[in-house]
């Protein structure tokens, strides 16, 4: 489905900016028009009735002559075509001047003082007009009407209209361009974040310059930085393992290199056979190199953690202890398993988790043991492997201990234990490969993708030990559910050690 084209910022701020404005401004104008409409109303007929009052204080003068005197000022008065006024003076039976046909009633009457203001029609044109009596002392009173055509006074109000919008729209104007130019301006800091981002390369990555950009844009600048910290982290990390992976890996390639061509100029076969054992004990150390490589990738977070399923972490443990038997065996090692919390080892401790990393964890650990305890010692070598569970800060945690009674790890060591290609060399019996130094750092690196820790302590009675935790599942979870217990990439074929595992075993670890 075709996702739809990104708006522009700058276009959406203008058009939500511009928008209310322009309608505040027509707002304005019909505001401003009705203001004009209404003003125009009570100034056109107060004058009207001003105009009425003016000849009904002449008739009064006049007294009976007004019949005689006030025609002629009333025609003087009215004569302005401009203002096409029209008028009636009558007493209800003769007029005395103006136009008879001018009605003496209408509609929407208003009083404005002396005067009666209303609306009528007069030869077809609604007029408005305001109308003034004046008392005789005998017979009828003097009707004085004066009249003006209502479009008349749309004309007026239309030009107090073009005088006040005029100012508007000049203010609209202005404003359009204040807004467009605010815009821009208060847009330059992101162009700005864009070119800088855009000079940055894989091997820059500095943190963008923040002096100038707008609070409000701030937490997207640190959030930009904090990013490309951690990216150039992750390269700096990445640049620094290919460099330590091409170095150990070059040590025992040039070795297979150099036992194949003794193998292959070796004219003794005794010769030929010692290099051949060479060649194949170096070609071991290069796979076993390669496959620690491969762990350290699959440990990454974003290949490995959509893989987590329910495991059960002390199956796990004793089913990977299981498969070390043969080798602690031949080199007189006695690895036992025991399990603190459920001697039984009734009941599961489900974690969530990668099974075929936490099997490497358990196994490095092993490994690791296996290769600094003395065999020699009279009461013989020992790994024990204690599962419990415990409660680390209100959390249920599994915790995996590797306990052996080797030489342990000295002080000075202990901080760069879990560092990657480091190797405590020196310590490994005579004729044992100690290693690249890559299994400590893996089971750190696993553990870190599984929220757990590994820690480093000497052993009570010498020795060292390793504690491994991992974060349980809440209480209660199901260990039958689709995604159910997955104990191991790996399993034992050795029925009895299976069996031993279930067997209470209260005071002393049961022997793999």
């Amino acid at each position: 489905m075709p996702q739809p084209a990104a708006d522009s910022l700058r276009r959406t701020l203008l058009r939500r900016l511009a928008a209310p404005l322009s309608l505040l401004a027509l707002m304005s104008g019909l505001i401003a028009y009705w203001l004009a409409w209404q003003y125009t109303q009570h100034v056109v007929d107060r004058s009207l009735a001003d105009l009425a009052t003016a000849i009904s204080k002449q008739i009064q003068i006049a007294g009976p002559e007004a019949s005689v005197t006030v025609p002629p000022l009333a025609q003087a008065m009215f004569s302005d075509p401009v203002e096409q006024l029209v008028y009636r003076i009558s007493d209800g039976e003769t007029e005395i001047a103006g136009d008879h046909n001018l009605p003496l009633q209408g509609t929407n009457v208003r009083r404005m003082h002396y005067a009666y203001v209303f609306e009528t029609q007069h030869e077809g044109v609604t007029v408005r007009v305001a109308q003034v009596r004046v008392d005789q002392p005998s017979g009828n009173p003097i009707v004085v009407e004066v009249g003006q055509p209502v479009h008349h006074r749309f004309r007026i109000a239309a030009e107090f209209l073009v005088a006040i919008m005029m100012p508007l729209l000049l203010l609209l104007l202005a404003g359009w361009v204040i807004v467009w130019r605010v815009v821009n301006q208060q847009l330059n800091p992101l162009t700005a974040l864009a070119d800088s981002l855009n000079r940055q390369t894989h091997t820059s990555l500095e943190p963008v310059d923040e002096t100038y950009v707008p609070v409000e844009i701030r937490p997207l600048t640190g959030a930009l930085n904090a990013l490309l910290d951690r990216l150039k982290s992750a390269l700096d990390a990445q640049r620094k393992f290919i460099a330590d992976a091409a170095h150990q890996l070059r040590t025992p390639l040039t070795a297979v290199k150099l036992h194949a061509e003794q193998a292959a100029v070796a004219r003794d076969p005794q010769q030929t056979l010692a290099a051949v054992r060479e060649l194949r004990s170096a070609a071991d150390r290069a796979v076993r190199l390669s496959n620690q490589l491969l762990s350290l990738a699959r440990a990454e977070p974003g290949e490995q953690a959509a893989r987590f399923v329910n495991v059960d972490m002390a199956a796990l443990a004793f089913d990977t202890g299981a498969e070390w038997v043969p080798r602690a065996l031949a080199v007189r090692v006695d690895l036992g398993f025991q399990r603190l919390d459920d001697p039984a080892n009734d009941h599961p401790l489900m974690a969530r988790g990668n099974p075929v990393l936490l099997h490497e964890v358990i196994a490095n650990l092993l490994d690791n043991a296996l290769k600094y305890v003395p065999p020699s010692r009279i009461d013989g070598g020992r790994i024990t492997v204690t599962v419990s569970q415990t409660l680390i800060d209100d959390l249920r945690m599994a915790e995996i201990v590797v306990e052996d009674n080797g030489p342990g790890v000295p002080h000075s060591q202990q901080v760069d234990l879990f560092k990657r290609f480091f190797r405590g060399d020196g310590q490994s019996e005579a004729g044992v490969d100690s290693g690249a130094g890559l299994g400590l750092a893996i089971v750190h690196d696993i553990m870190v993708l599984h929220h757990g820790s590994v820690h480093y302590e000497d052993a009570p009675e010498g020795g060292a030990r390793f504690i491994v935790r991992v974060p349980l599942l809440p209480a209660g979870t199901s260990a039958g559910t689709p995604d159910s217990t997955t104990t191991a990439a790996t399993t034992t074929n050795d029925a009895d050690a299976r069996r031993l595992a279930k067997k209470p075993a209260p005071s002393a670890p049961v022997d793999l």
